[in-house]
C-alpha cells in the first residue's frame, strides 16, 4: 500500500478557464503531521513513510491516514506473530 499525502494547491492571482482542483498528491508528510500521529522521525523512516521536510502545514486528513496506516501494519504484525505461535 502506497501512502501519499494530500496537500493544497497554491493560490494564483489570475483566473483559469476551467475549474481547478483544490488539492493534489504531495511528495511527503510534514514533520508536524508525523508528530500528531504519535510517530518519531526514525519510526516513520523504518515504516518507509515519505517525509517532506519543507512542508510546514498539518492537515487532518493526512494525520488520519497515517494513524490508519500504522494500525493496519500493527494488525498484520500481530496476526503474523499469532500464526508463528500456533506453529510452535
Amino acid at each position: 500500500m502506497e501512502l501519499r499525502p494530500i496537500v493544497k494547491r497554491p493560490n494564483y492571482h489570475f483566473e483559469y478557464k476551467y475549474e481547478r482542483k483544490e488539492t493534489k498528491e504531495g511528495r511527503g508528510f510534514s514533520l508536524g503531521e508525523i508528530k500528531e500521529a504519535k510517530l518519531t522521525l526514525l519510526q516513520a523512516k523504518k515504516l518507509s513513510i515519505r517525509i517532506d521536510k519543507r512542508r510546514k502545514s498539518v492537515h487532518k486528513e493526512n494525520v488520519d491516514a497515517l494513524v490508519k496506516y500504522v494500525e493496519s501494519i500493527n494488525k498484520k504484525q500481530e496476526e503474523k506473530s499469532k500464526s508463528e505461535e500456533k506453529k510452535q
